[in-house]
């Protein structure tokens, strides 16, 4: 790839200080190569790309979605989440990798166009006989060319056993775990600029057995990946959980060695006192969805108590059928003005939900030393946002980029490459990506009637 220069830009690097009028050099390496003040360098043979107007911040890192729910948004729209997951789980049940694969381009475009480098993905539906379906959502993820954290999710406790699923669409628990370990030895890179890591991620505590929670957590830690599952997104999950393990959920997860800075949780809504204590000392990560759990009428996270004790908070859309077509940026905005509405105008600052957006994020994934925020040697993850005509009104960039909507997009990075310039993605043909979420919706809907 080609040097660039970004000049004359005001950069909020998230770590240090902001430079009102300063550059940033990418290196032919896909890497920060120089940031500061004043004019840029000259560098030999970079392109130099003009930044007035514009605001310069880390890529933004969704750490919790469902890619596959492209297809399926604007149903159950007045549902709780269990009326929503109930009434959903068998039309999910019909879908083929042909769906997974034209639902996962069209929802990894539409967040390379709201700012994202780095998302990653919970799929645990797995129906036999309809293709390869983690495949098909790395495919996408590579033709978008967004750095992807897939992880591969299940069930295996069936309404017989007393979870909420459905039977015909739990698996086996020596099916899972082996096809778990098949996918991290098949997809999962380690290294420093990795494109792709795999994570485990048995789907909730009402889906998954307890013996299939801790053989994913041991095969996790086995292999060196990171765990991931759904918690305390409900006050019906607490219920559920005191019914029938006879403790709250993190008590639970704790119970099940599920707690440490290997682990990040989506959602985590319902949380005392000692849940939050608990996920500070062990480093225990979330992720915090605040539009979808206002659409389900789920609640709002505690992010202000959780930032307060030192606990790792990224962000994330979740699936698009929970969060019909919600941006990265727009749930910077959604988080900062949920906590204000409950802890008043202080709880949260502009400059802390970019923050959570981005080297939060970071964190829950474990890239924290590679991604999340604008330093030197890290590597050139990049949005360019427009905050001029209109917003130039507003002296502060980063206030024009978290309290309003999202601005323009002028040039979005991942490793240095372009992903999106000027509000239109380079990586493929815009309309092709929407036609195929929309294709995966009529395809879905199809499958139903059949």
């Amino acid at each position: 790839m080609a040097k660039l220069v970004i000049e004359n830009a005001y950069l909020a690097p998230v770590v240090g200080a902001e430079i009102p009028n300063g550059h940033l050099v990418v290196g032919d390496d896909g890497r920060i190569e120089a940031l500061g003040a004043g004019p840029a360098p000259t560098v030999v043979g970079a392109e130099r790309l003009s930044g007035t107007g514009c605001l310069v911040t880390p890529g933004l890192v969704n750490t919790h979605h469902h890619l596959y729910q492209w297809a399926t948004q604007g149903l159950f729209q007045d549902a709780t989440l269990f009326e929503w997951l109930t009434g959903l789980y068998r039309l999910w049940a019909t879908m083929d990798a042909e769906i997974v694969h034209g639902a996962a381009q069209a929802g990894l475009g539409w967040l390379a166009l709201t700012g994202t480098t780095t998302s990653t993905d919970h799929h645990y539906l797995f129906p036999k006989g309809r293709g390869d379906l983690f495949e098909a959502e790395v495919r996408a993820a590579r033709e978008i060319g967004l750095r992807f954290h897939p992880c591969r999710g299940s069930m295996d406790r069936g309404q017989s056993q007393g979870g909420l699923p459905p039977d015909e669409v739990v698996e086996d628990r020596d099916a899972i775990l082996a096809s778990t370990e098949e996918i991290i030895r098949t997809y999962h890179d380690p290294s420093f600029d990795s494109m792709l890591r795999v994570a485990v991620a048995p789907c909730s505590p009402f889906s998954v057995s307890e013996g299939l929670m801790v053989e994913s957590a041991a095969l996790a830690r086995t292999h060196g990946v990171r765990l991931h599952t759904h918690l305390a997104e409900t006050l019906d999950e607490e219920e559920h959980c005191i019914e029938q393990m006879g403790c709250t959920p993190v008590e639970y997860m704790e119970k099940l060695g599920w707690l440490g800075d290997d682990v990040w949780f989506a959602h985590a809504v319902h949380l005392h006192d000692k849940d939050i204590a608990a996920f500070a000392k062990t480093g225990t990560g979330s992720a915090h969805c605040p539009t979808s759990n206002a659409r389900l009428g789920a609640g709002i996270a505690r992010v202000t108590d959780l930032i307060a004790a030192g606990a790792p908070v990224g962000l994330g859309v979740d699936g698009a059928a929970s969060a019909e077509l919600t941006s990265m940026a727009g749930e910077m905005r959604q988080a900062l003005l949920f906590q204000r509405a409950v802890h008043g105008p202080r709880a949260l600052t502009a400059r802390q939900a970019l923050e959570v957006a981005t080297l939060g994020g970071a964190r829950n994934l474990g890239r924290h030393n590679e991604i999340g925020s604008l330093e030197v040697g890290k590597l050139a993850d990049i949005a360019v946002w427009r905050v001029d005509g209109f917003r130039a009104a507003l002296e502060d960039p980063v206030c024009a980029l978290v309290f309003g909507p999202q601005p323009p997009l002028a040039r979005l990075l991942v490793g240095g490459d372009t992903v999106v310039a000027n509000d239109e993605l380079q990586t493929m043909p815009q309309d092709a990506v929407a036609r195929a979420g929309a294709d995966a919706r009529s395809r879905i809907m199809r499958q139903e009637n059949r």
